[in-house]
């Protein structure tokens, strides 16, 4: 019998007769030439004068029919998944045109006021309850599947440690002083390519709601360690076979429910109070991230606790660790020429101020084609070009006409959605860098001057 199903296994022992004659079980098999394979176990008791002499045991293989829920299950959530997500990208996009207004508006009017001035303290409270707004709008984007995000290697256990200093984790560890986590590092082979951000914000979840599963006291271990998946067992989580590295984040709470265990990656399904202790979205971040990742997240959950495995491939590429460097002293420009290219212009007026403030010589245009024209007619060092743009022509073919008429010109892509296919596209055509809104005054400055300085 599988170890994972050995409780599932009938123990013929255990059968009460007096509740019936036929019993039915389902579990997994370990073959003699190390396959698995899925059973139905048809158990019957043979009574003579109503008395129980004997068992009667089928064991059937539905290997195929399993395979064929699994996969049925997994193009339905898949449909679910994406129906959402380009609702929630729809509205992520719309939300975070508004939010640049709100982040970056009392930015500048912070940098103006005097220190002792008493309106920094509300403006201030809208910077932060803007940018908290945020943070949920980039968990929005998570599950439309369609957060920009650069992938780098990292070691998984590192990015563990990181999270684990981090002030969320800290003050998640306050609220809940009477359980003990434990961290246990094993994988050897720790380096994969990911989003640190994504990588992170999943282990805070998935340690949120272990927390919140505990009653009292309790025990949070968070676990890494390598493993090698066959072509069987990647069939049957829908991996590729390979190395992999499994972070596991168990909790000794009193587990999920079968009828909960359906739905607990479906956006906004939460047994949480809404707004207070959670948004719905955790979950459905981690199994996004997962798909993006090329990986997959399994889950095993029983009265004495429920244990998350997440599985990224490893990668043997370290030489792409990135290095962490000191912060640019030195933000501002020297009389450099941007044009900014926005369909808003609320959107153009907040890049202006902030670029004009930093020393930039700033121009904009409403459109790809009036950039186009304004190229023609006057050079400029940088384009700062957003995505989407109505009506029009959007960011990627307004950048590939550009490099028609100057080859070497350099520019940054912002939008308020995605690293959709034209993103990536135009990164490829040779633009630096893609910043997502709603962008705050540093991210901006650094990331200007670092492309300029390319």
């Amino acid at each position: 019998v599988h170890p994972d199903d050995r409780g599932y296994a009938i123990d013929y022992s255990s059968v009460d007769a007096s509740q019936g004659n036929d019993y039915e079980f389902e579990y997994r098999l370990i073959t003699a030439d190390k396959q698995i394979i899925w059973i139905k176990d048809l158990v019957t008791i043979i009574r003579e004068d109503d008395t129980p002499v004997c068992l009667r045991g089928y064991l059937i293989d539905i290997s195929e029919q399993k395979q064929l829920e699994l996969s049925r299950e997994r193009l339905q959530r898949s449909k679910k998944m994406e129906a959402i997500g380009l609702m929630a990208g729809g509205v992520a996009h719309d939300l975070n045109n508004i939010l640049s207004g709100i982040i970056a508006y009392p930015e500048l009017l912070l940098q103006t006021l005097p220190p002792d001035s008493n309106l920094r303290k509300p403006i201030q409270a809208i910077l932060d309850s803007g940018q908290r707004a945020a943070t949920v709008v980039a968990d929005l984007l998570t599950v439309a599947r369609g957060a920009a995000s650069i992938r780098e290697v990292h070691n998984i256990n590192q990015l563990i440690e990181e999270y684990s200093e981090s002030p969320e984790c800290h003050k998640m560890k306050s609220l809940h002083p009477y359980i003990n986590y434990l961290p246990q590092f094993e994988a050897t082979e720790p380096f994969i390519s990911c989003s640190p951000v994504h990588v992170k914000k999943c282990l805070m979840n998935l340690m949120i709601n272990a927390s919140e599963a505990i009653d009292d006291t309790g025990t949070i271990i968070v676990s890494t360690r390598n493993i090698s998946i066959d072509t069987v067992t990647g069939a049957e989580h829908k991996l590729q076979p390979g190395d992999y590295a499994v972070l596991t984040v168990h909790d000794t709470g009193s587990g999920i429910s079968p009828a909960d265990m359906q739905h607990i990656f479906e956006p906004f399904y939460t047994k949480k109070v809404m707004g207070i202790s959670g948004t719905g979205l955790g979950l459905a971040i981690v199994w996004n991230t997962m798909e993006d990742h090329d990986g997959a997240v399994l889950v095993e959950s029983s009265p004495k606790g429920t244990s998350f495995h997440l599985y990224f491939p490893v990668t043997t590429d370290n030489n792409k660790v990135p290095i962490d460097t000191e912060s640019m002293e030195e933000l501002t420009g020297n009389g450099e020429h941007v044009l900014i290219v926005d369909d808003e212009a609320q959107l153009r007026d907040i890049a202006s101020q902030i670029l004009e403030s930093l020393g930039y010589v700033v121009s904009s245009v409403s459109s790809g084609e009036s950039a186009i024209t304004f190229v023609k007619k006057e050079p400029v060092d940088l384009l700062m070009i957003d995505m989407l743009m109505e009506p029009g022509i959007n960011g990627y073919q307004t950048y590939k006409k550009i490099l028609e008429h100057n080859p070497t010109q350099k520019a940054i892509i912002v939008s308020g959605f995605s690293e959709s296919d034209d993103v990536k596209a135009t990164l490829k055509l040779g633009a630096g860098e893609f910043i997502k809104k709603p962008y705050s005054v540093n991210q901006l400055a650094l990331t200007v001057k670092q492309i300029l300085q390319t």
